[in-house]
């Protein structure tokens, strides 16, 4: 018989030491944790050797379950185990002084995916991590009522500024973008590779049927000039379907219901094989594009972070995007699924419910295919003479600097055909109080002839059938108007993403029944329900939230 002693770690009480046996001669192995008597003091040698001594003890070995079969039992105290799940957890945007640094720029972020998985904790019962949350997804989750474009650019610029409802020395600035839409009749030719991640983790309710079922939803859009190719991953990956036409549903359809999960996961390759096939089936002028369906669970083969990323930026050259569709829970690897989606061209979607597969990729099929501008960046430019500070609410793994606006070589977001974008910025106007103190010796100058304009705003992008970047310039004015009903939700969406990461450093008093009752009374026309769930989730988190 072998012993190991695997951790040793302070306890609320005395300590909790974990012991790891290895049972000689069968295969199984047994943990237990010993709790000596409290002690507020630290662990001495002798209690040290104690255990030491207690494991030289002969004990007796249990029967294995079957030949081989490795046993494990594992009891610690005051241990709270870690969630596999992956996140990446980046600070809130700092409040800038407008005197200091007047300009804020960043790329689009059309995601929705956080909005989703959020819903999903808070259904299981749960708060989310702070990690999955991500403001400006759970606010562009929503459909807005933004003014199509008039002037043959590809997407309408709107702009409102009302009171802010947790801090009443401040104002909301809300910039809205709304493209122009399309018919999926009238989409170019799509070349869709279905890739489909069949490992061992992915045998679940809420992995690999779901993603069955999602694509099936996507199949029952195709036209007969669509080509699709169907992609798996496990241990290896191998070609299911190759490139094949629209019209032949009934193979894709039974393609996709042969698949089954099990084996480890060796996602790279698979991406690797679906680019080949995405080159295979490409269609000039066309819209080309890889559905990855998959928990990011990557374990075989290529699965650093940087690596993935460098692939899929490196493919999107070639003209074929990559959308990420995230399913499964437990092991989800969140981070990699929404950066992939940014470096691949493409964008990122939860699906957490069939219903949620069917807005992705039915309702919304035109804004997740077909893009309408590409690298399209943000910037506003304060006026200092109306505006003392401010900050950008959300956005923050999004950020560029001043410079990469007027540099067609940074990349930036895509925004598709249909697609509404919203950015919320909260302002202090001149005179009134803000989150800084004043500085002793720094003035603002007035600009002249621009006195009553509370910002520039920028818009820089790229034509979908690419070229020189393009820029649109509009003044904001300061004029502050009672605030419409997209504006006051998209606030209480806001809100309550701040109110989940927990510090309620920017929303004062506000609380989550606030919330819901902003939100309640905002809901306007609401023909999907979408805002009423809201609602409801808001009411959920109350009761979650200690």
């Amino acid at each position: 018989m072998s012993h190991s002693l695997l951790w040793l770690r302070p306890a609320a009480q005395g300590f909790a030491v974990t012991l790891t046996l290895a049972l000689a001669g069968c295969g199984a192995s047994s943990s237990h944790d010993v709790a000596p008597p409290a002690d507020t003091g630290p662990i001495s040698r002798l209690e040290a050797d104690t255990v030491q001594g207690a494991l030289s003890k002969p004990m007796p070995i249990p029967a294995p379950m079957s030949t081989g079969l490795a046993m494990q039992e594992s009891r610690t105290m005051d241990y709270r185990s870690e969630p596999r799940e992956q996140y990446a957890n980046l600070p809130d945007n700092p409040v800038h002084r407008v005197a200091e640094t007047p300009v804020s720029t960043f790329s689009v972020d059309v995601d929705t995916g956080s909005y989703a998985n959020v819903r999903r904790f808070l259904n299981q019962g749960s708060l989310p991590p702070e990690g999955a949350v991500r403001l400006e997804e759970m606010v562009n989750y929503f459909p807005y009522h933004y003014a199509l474009p008039t002037d043959g650019s590809p997407f309408g610029v709107t702009t409102e500024v009302a009171p802010t409802p947790w801090n009443p020395h401040t104002q909301l600035l809300r910039i809205g973008i709304k493209a122009s839409d399309r018919a999926v009749a009238q989409l170019a030719p799509a070349n869709l590779v279905f890739l489909v991640d069949v490992s061992g983790s992915m045998d679940r309710r809420e992995g690999l049927p779901l993603v069955q079922s999602t694509l099936k939803l996507l199949v029952d859009q195709l036209r007969e000039q669509d080509r699709v190719s169907l992609v798996v991953y496990a241990g290896d990956s191998r070609v299911v379907l190759k490139p094949t036409s629209g019209r032949d549903k009934a193979a894709i359809r039974n393609a996709i219901d042969q698949l089954t999960a099990g084996g480890a996961t060796a996602g790279a390759s698979g991406i690797e094989l679906a680019y080949q096939m995405a080159r295979e089936g490409f269609i000039d002028n066309g819209i080309n594009r890889i559905l990855l369906a998959t928990d990011g669970d990557f374990n075989v083969g290529v699965s650093d972070f940087d690596s993935l990323k460098q692939m899929a930026a490196q493919q999107r050259k070639s003209g074929v995007s990559l959308t990420t569709l995230g399913f499964g829970v437990d092991n989800y690897n969140e981070h990699l699924m929404e950066q992939l989606a940014d470096a691949g061209d493409g964008n990122y979607a939860y699906i957490d419910t069939l219903r949620e597969a069917r807005k992705v990729l039915v309702d919304q099929l035109s804004s997740t295919l077909a893009v309408v501008a590409r690298d399209v960046k943000l910037q506003v430019e304060f006026n200092p003479a109306r505006v003392s500070e401010y900050r950008l609410l959300g956005y923050e793994n999004r950020a560029l600097k001043r410079e990469d606006f007027n540099n067609d070589k940074v990349d930036a977001g895509e925004i598709g055909a249909g697609h509404t974008v919203t950015a919320l910025y909260e302002i202090v106007p001149k005179g009134q109080k803000g989150w800084l103190e004043p500085l002793r010796y720094a003035g603002a100058p007035v600009a002249e002839g621009q006195s009553e304009e509370l910002a520039m705003l920028r818009v820089r992008y790229k034509p979908a059938a690419g070229g020189d970047s393009r820029l649109i310039e509009r003044p904001i004015t300061g004029q502050t108007t009672e605030a419409s009903d997209d504006l006051r939700f998209a606030a209480a969406v806001a809100a309550f993403a701040q109110q989940l990461k927990g510090d309620g450093r920017y929303t004062g008093s506000m609380t989550l029944k606030d919330t819901a009752a902003l939100a309640r009374s905002a809901r306007g026309d609401d023909p999907f329900g979408l805002r009423n769930e809201f609602v409801q989730l808001v009411e959920l988190a109350q009761s979650l939230k200690p």
